[in-house]
């Protein structure tokens, strides 16, 4: 393949997605802290701007939902380009554990450090939410409209939570993944948009925007949300996320390009 052709081969995404493994399980705390705190308030955003998208729409429910999925792309784009660490994405590491490239313990003390850093990155960023006035926006259509979806995530049964957040995740990781594959901002934005415009209209369950549209009902005493609400959401749903792109998306390209394979006599 030529060099200046506009995509990787999934072979060199393998190993690009190795490297970077390797260099994510090195990090050093206070900047997988500082990221990951950038990337929960960069999921944020994208949820926010999805809300507010979707409310009042007179386009029918598959349309409002699509435009809703192209919003939230917002997120991930900034996470991909401007640099962040997702605990979803980074569930991608598990290729360099695969290889043997990083242990069992940086694997571990990278998704917590980051997924408690996206936490207080989502909460910071609901706290300023509310105080932005932004969902009393449209008569306060908005601030309703947000409270419909917590009550949606609330009413999933543990199986859904946990399935859902498998499907959701295996599409965050494909949207990674395809963004690996190109050399230019561009490309890179365009491998982002679909994979995660499909898993929002579709209706799957991510743990970090979870944890934003959580946050703005938990800072509100009378809102009748609760921590126990929350965790009974982000627990399967982070079960599943972590299912989704580990297993369904790292393992199985491990298997594909990196896994070293017997040679045949």
């Amino acid at each position: 393949m030529s060099e200046t052709f506009d995509a990787y081969s999934p072979e060199k995404i393998a190993q690009l997605v190795d490297s970077a493994g390797i260099r994510k399980a090195q990090m050093p705390v206070l900047q997988l802290v500082v990221l990951g705190i950038l990337a929960g308030q960069f999921i944020a955003f994208g949820a926010m701007f999805y809300t507010l998208v979707i409310t009042d729409s007179l386009l029918g429910f598959g349309p409002t939902r699509l435009l809703g999925g192209l919003a939230f792309s917002l997120g991930l784009i900034l996470v991909v380009i401007a640099g962040a660490e997702l605990f979803t994405g980074n569930n991608l590491i598990v290729i360099a554990w695969a290889q043997h490239d990083i242990t069992t313990t940086q694997l571990l003390r990278n998704w917590v450090i980051v997924y408690v850093a996206n936490f207080i990155g989502a909460l910071l960023t609901g706290c300023a939410v509310l105080y932005s006035g932004t969902l009393d926006l449209a008569a306060g259509a908005v601030g309703a409209k947000a409270f419909a979806i917590v009550q949606h995530k609330i009413s999933l049964s543990f199986i859904q939570a946990l399935a859902s957040g498998i499907l959701c995740n295996a599409l965050v990781c494909l949207a990674v993944w395809l963004s690996m594959a190109a050399r230019t901002v561009s490309g890179k934005i365009l491998a982002i948009i679909f994979p995660v415009s499909a898993f929002v209209t579709l209706g799957f369950e991510h743990s970090i925007a979870n944890m934003y549209f959580f946050s703005l009902f938990l800072l509100q005493a009378d809102s009748g949300v609760s921590a126990l609400d929350l965790l009974n959401n982000l627990i399967p749903v982070t079960l599943g996320n972590i299912v989704g792109g580990s297993c369904f998306v790292a393992l199985v390209y491990w298997v594909c390009y990196l896994k070293k394979r017997t040679p045949q006599a």
